[in-house]
């Protein structure tokens, strides 16, 4: 990391030292998720994927255990959506 006493000087030359690399930390998912369901068929996955959960509603004579598994695929699709928008930098 640059010398902050080099912050002060106006300009931009502490940031030179940044690279792309350090924008994501090592590990991280997102970029994994981005790539696998970019393109027309990971859009159609997605898509499916919304529809079978997000976009799924269940009568009232629902029964919990139905709806807890219905709320646990939830989670998952919309943890898989959210890792998906971090990896594209939405």
């Amino acid at each position: 990391m640059a010398d902050p006493a080099e912050w002060n000087n106006g300009g931009w030359a502490w940031l030179e030292g940044a690279s792309s690399a350090e924008a994501v930390p090592a590990g991280d998912p997102a970029p994994s998720f981005a790539r696998c369901f970019a393109g027309p068929d990971g859009a159609r996955v997605l898509d499916t994927l919304k529809a079978m959960t997000l976009e799924r509603t269940l009568g009232p004579d629902a029964s919990d255990a139905a709806l807890r598994d219905l709320e646990g695929q939830r989670r998952l699709v919309a943890l898989i959506l959210a890792l998906t928008a971090r990896g594209q930098g939405a």
